[in-house]
């Protein structure tokens, strides 16, 4: 699912397979497409995403800059779950404001362990007071980051991961 340009790894998808994009979540290939952007032509990832029906083109040449991923596998799956046990704080800058621009760049990153902090220090924050409109806005982004990709990556169902990540935070 790799192929070499200019020297670096390229993810390459076909129709039907599943991808991740740093934004958006899981989604579905649909179709490669051929598109006139300013003059050039372009081919294009056309991806469907899972969670809305939202459709998302990704250029080929720029599939990695923009980070569009496989979806990660049941190994990595387990280490996310364990981030997410894990007792640690990533962001404890004072005041919101430096935590809140933290964690909206670790969401930025599209990296499955950095959204994994992210959901659960904001879940702990929940139990200690009532969440801001920005906290909850990150602690749902998060949720739908990780929630469908984790289903995947496990072979369960969404409903399935989401009650064992309730279990992990009420314990």
């Amino acid at each position: 699912m790799q192929s070499q340009v200019n020297g670096s790894t390229a993810p390459s998808f076909k129709v039907g397979d599943r991808a991740v994009h740093p934004a958006h979540g899981v989604g579905e290939v649909v179709q490669l497409e051929d598109r006139d952007f300013g003059g050039r032509r372009t081919s294009c990832y056309v991806l469907k995403m899972v969670d809305s029906d939202l459709k998302v083109m990704v250029p080929m040449e720029a599939a990695t800059r923009v980070g569009l991923r496989a979806v990660m596998k049941k190994k990595e799956a387990e280490k996310i779950l364990d981030i997410l046990r894990a007792p640690e704080v990533a962001v404890d800058v004072q005041p919101w404001n430096r935590r809140f621009r933290a964690y909206t760049e670790m969401l930025k990153s599209g990296l499955p362990a950095e959204i994994a902090k992210v959901l659960r220090d904001m879940y702990r924050l929940k139990f200690d007071k009532d969440l801001s409109f920005g906290e909850r806005r990150l602690l749902d982004q998060a949720r739908s980051l990780l929630i469908q990709e984790l289903a995947l990556a496990k072979k369960v169902t969404a409903a399935s991961i989401e009650g064992e990540i309730q279990e992990i935070f009420s314990a």
